[in-house]
């Protein structure tokens, strides 16, 4: 079943002097199955950060359209833009997001409480869920009192709480260590596993070899994907590597 539908997706950048604008994106079509968790790789500069702006509502298309179960993201309206994002997105970010005067439970908490949610309705959410990620002893804590990975557990958490339809993850292991990443994406992988779908922009041929499938994209287009199938995790790593060095050499 298709869940998410990009067709023909073009972003242009103009500046105020009004010349000729830079074009991030180039007719960019792909769909992600529902529960499906896709990677998206390409160098610095390849528009994989725009599509995923483009994703989350955070930037608009020039041309095209994204559908997130058959509702076209074009059609929401400037004042629901905000709740949408609340309550059908999950976000995690490299650098975690976190409110530092914020404890970790109130940071995980932030997005029910935008919503209005009971206390208690949020007290039964949060429990299971911290408890699942390990951190149910650090929820007094504030983000500066915590590990890098510890934090990334909180932004997970805060990304699940609202049970979205769609797990956006920007670089997730970008600032954290070689055990934290895995830690991470161990997690990622096991919520995948319970039917979570995820979108993932890293430049981490490990962290990508965790997904389903990964796509690449070099000067605003997709040009190649790769599905894991039954592959063994080093096998995968290996594939995608090879699919990133002909790409750095400009090759398809």
């Amino acid at each position: 079943m298709t869940f998410i539908d990009v067709k023909h997706l073009k972003k242009v950048y103009t500046s105020k002097l009004g010349s000729k604008g830079t074009e991030a994106l180039k007719d960019v079509n792909f769909s992600v199955e529902k529960g499906e968790f896709i990677s998206v790789m390409g160098e610095s500069g390849s528009g994989k950060t725009t599509l995923l702006n483009i994703l989350s509502t955070l930037d608009s298309a020039t041309e095209g359209e994204v559908y997130l179960d058959d509702q076209p993201l074009s059609s929401i309206k400037d004042k629901k833009v905000s709740r949408f994002r609340r309550e059908q997105l999950g976000f995690i970010f490299q650098d975690f997001n976190l409110l530092d005067n914020f404890t970790l439970k109130d940071n995980i908490l932030l997005p029910l409480v935008l919503s209005r949610k009971a206390v208690d309705e949020m007290e039964t959410a949060l429990q299971p869920l911290v408890e699942r990620l390990g951190i149910a002893h650090l929820l007094n804590n504030y983000p500066y009192e915590v590990s890098g990975g510890q934090k990334q557990r909180a932004a997970v958490a805060r990304a699940l709480i609202t049970q979205p339809k769609v797990i956006l993850a920007d670089e997730p292991t970008g600032a954290l260590d070689s055990k934290s990443s895995q830690n991470l994406m161990e997690i990622l992988s096991d919520v995948h596993q319970n039917g979570q779908t995820i979108v993932m922009v890293t430049h981490s041929a490990r962290a990508a070899s965790y997904s389903s499938r990964v796509l690449f994209i070099r000067d605003g287009q997709v040009y190649h994907e790769l599905y894991r199938g039954d592959k063994e995790p080093d096998a995968f790593i290996d594939s995608i590597s090879k699919s990133l060095l002909v790409s750095s050499k400009g090759r398809v």
